[in-house]
Parts: C-alpha cells; sequence; structure tokens
C-alpha cells in the first residue's frame, strides 16, 4: 500500500508536470515519435501491400522479409543507428535513429494485413467491377481498397500499439519520452519512478489501441458492417436453438 501511495504522490506532484522533463512534455514527445513512424509505415506498407496483393508477384520475398526484420530487436537496431557519425552529428540524432526503428518495427504487420486483404478479395467481385467496365486503377480505388480497408486498419492498429510501448527505447539514446522516467528509475534504483513511466506507457498504448479501434470502424464500409453483424447475429442464433435442442 505504501508503494501505491508513493506512485500516486509522484503523479500528483506539480513538479512532475511542468517542463520539458514533465507528463505531459514527455507525452507529446513519444505520440510524435510514434505518429510518425507509424505514419511512414502506413504509407510505405499499404502502398507495397496492396501493389502485391492486386499482382501477386514477388510476395514470397518481400512478406518474408519483412517478417524476418521482426527478429531485429529494436533495442540493439536503435543502438546501432544512434551511433553512426551521419545520424550521430545531428542534432535530433536521437529522434532520426529512434523514427527508423520504429517504422521498421510497423512495417511488418501494416504491409502483410495489406497484402492479405487485397489478396483475399473474392475473385468474383473483381470480375464483375471489370465486367462493368472498370479500368484496374479504379478497381483497386473503387473496389479493392475498401474492401481491404478494415484488415489494413487492423495491421496499422497493430503497429501503432507495438510502436507507442516500444518508443520508450528513445529515451536511451537522447530523445526524452516517457522512456525517461523508466530509464532514469532504472539507474538511480527508484521503482517508483520507473513503475510510473511504464504506467504512462501502458495508459497511452491502451489510449493509443481504442483510437484505432474506433477509427477502424468509421473506415469499414457500410456493407461490410451490416455482412458482419448478420454473421454474428446468425452465430447467436445458431448457439440458441443448439441450446434449446440440448435443454
Amino acid at each position: 500500500m505504501n508503494f501505491v501511495s508513493q506512485v500516486a504522490r509522484f503523479l500528483t506532484d506539480g513538479a512532475n508536470w511542468s517542463g520539458s522533463g514533465g507528463v505531459p512534455a514527455l507525452f507529446l514527445a513519444q505520440l510524435k515519435l510514434s505518429a510518425v513512424a507509424v505514419f511512414a509505415a502506413v504509407l510505405v506498407g499499404v502502398a507495397l501491400g496492396t501493389a502485391l496483393g492486386h499482382s501477386g508477384r514477388g510476395s514470397f520475398v518481400v512478406l518474408n522479409a519483412a517478417n524476418a526484420a521482426r527478429a531485429i530487436p529494436s533495442f540493439a537496431l536503435i543502438t546501432l543507428l544512434a551511433i553512426q557519425p551521419s545520424i550521430a552529428r545531428l542534432q535530433q540524432g536521437g529522434f532520426v535513429a529512434a523514427s527508423i526503428a520504429m517504422f521498421a518495427l510497423a512495417v511488418p504487420p501494416v504491409l502483410t494485413n495489406a497484402y492479405v486483404g487485397v489478396r483475399d478479395i473474392d475473385p468474383a467481385v473483381r470480375s464483375a467491377a471489370l465486367a462493368m467496365g472498370m479500368k484496374p486503377l479504379q478497381l483497386f480505388r473503387v473496389v479493392e481498397l475498401p474492401l481491404a480497408l478494415p484488415l489494413i486498419m487492423a495491421g496499422a492498429r497493430t503497429a501503432a500499439v507495438e510502436v507507442v510501448a516500444t518508443a520508450t527505447l528513445a529515451a536511451y539514446v537522447g530523445y526524452s519520452d516517457l522512456g525517461t522516467f523508466i530509464f532514469s528509475g532504472l539507474a538511480l534504483r527508484d521503482d517508483v519512478e520507473t513503475f510510473t513511466g511504464a504506467l504512462l506507457v501502458a495508459l497511452l498504448a491502451l489510449g493509443v489501441d481504442l483510437l484505432m479501434a474506433a477509427a477502424g470502424r468509421a473506415l469499414t464500409p457500410a456493407g461490410m458492417k451490416a455482412g458482419a453483424r448478420t454473421a454474428r447475429d446468425a452465430a447467436l442464433g445458431a448457439d440458441e436453438v443448439a441450446a434449446g435442442a440440448q435443454g
């Protein structure tokens, strides 16, 4: 109970909420880093993934290379990038190194989901669209991309949460974000500060997850929402029938 009160005292201390080292400033810094990395990953991942899903060419090599990148520890990558002379001499070297490392972390789920979302579209839908006179680019823009959007948003959601949770490593290479509390606490053996930093990161990740989930629902085509509701209602009805038969 004493530990909880110490955490509460840390969070209510006005000194921890003001200046460049305060919670709001570090919170915004982590959001900025995460937004840059995820936005760039969405641009690259969606463009490449949808192109591969549409053409079906080269997908094996690209997707396996992207998934293999997941095996690279983010901590090792961000450290290696930060000590590169071309990055280290920059005024915002820590931000640049962290952005590249977080971009590498975010690309695989976006790329994979974009590819699968376009690839798994019913061929009959494509044939019907082409029979109506749609050009390939129009087919992609009007049919394929909207149908793949829910899966693309799911990939972006996964990437965003992963990046927000991992961006704390940026504090190790000189970019101040919520990870500053964690590394500072570890260095000073201050469990309260370390735990508080981790708690704030967890809350931020949860908030981003909820926001991305809402965005995914908002961007899902109405017809797909209706289809999902119909399938869900049918499943519930089947469960009720089965329960009645057992009774």
